[in-house]
């Protein structure tokens, strides 16, 4: 059954790459605050060594993830096979978010497509890799990727994207700033 691992072995990389989805968990220090369960897509995730891993993360309604890693960098990836063999693969880390203004920018954004609404980059060193078996999650066939919220973001343009991380991305539900809310 579950399998814990100091690294993202060779072929848990291959597990991941195959995926189409994953989903990532941050929570605040508050024990009143909200728990926050994002599924993320667009071919966005790469695995930058053993014990680091990012994704590009494009703008949506708010930015959670990020208010919480400026807060306590807690974070869980969580990708789950919704083909055969069935399997769900758990990384447990510490992350930050890393800006376009940020000098490490250039070199980590050079490994994904670019897309319009591009936020930020989300990158988590790994401290626990776990595996599971997955049998309670049923069979789903892929059929793509929305391109909804690309062509929303494009349709906004530079100005518009930035206009409206201002009105909805600077500030999380439970309060807390993303780091955004440092930009000019």
């Amino acid at each position: 059954m579950a399998k814990v691992f100091d690294s993202i072995t060779e072929e848990l990389q291959q597990f991941i790459a195959a995926q189409h989805i994953f989903f990532v968990g941050s929570a605040p220090l508050s024990p009143t605050g909200h728990i926050n369960l994002s599924p993320k897509g667009l071919e966005s995730f790469r695995v930058l060594s053993p014990n680091r891993v990012c994704y590009l993360d494009v703008t949506g309604s708010g930015n959670e993830t990020s208010a919480h890693l400026q807060e306590n960098g807690r974070i869980t990836i969580m990708f789950c096979a919704f083909q055969e063999p069935a399997s769900i693969l758990r990384l447990y880390g510490r992350g930050y978010t890393l800006l376009p203004n940020s000098p490490d920018w250039d070199s980590i954004y050079s490994v994904f497509p670019h897309l319009p609404g591009t936020r930020q980059i989300i990158v988590a060193d790994i401290e626990r890799v776990q595996s599971s078996c997955g049998f309670g999650v049923p069979l789903y066939e892929y059929q793509g990727q929305r391109q909804t919220l690309l062509n929303w973001a494009a349709k906004k343009g530079e100005q518009g994207i930035r206009e409206y991380q201002q009105k909805k991305n600077l500030v999380s539900i439970d309060g807390l700033l993303s780091p955004l809310s440092n930009l000019p």
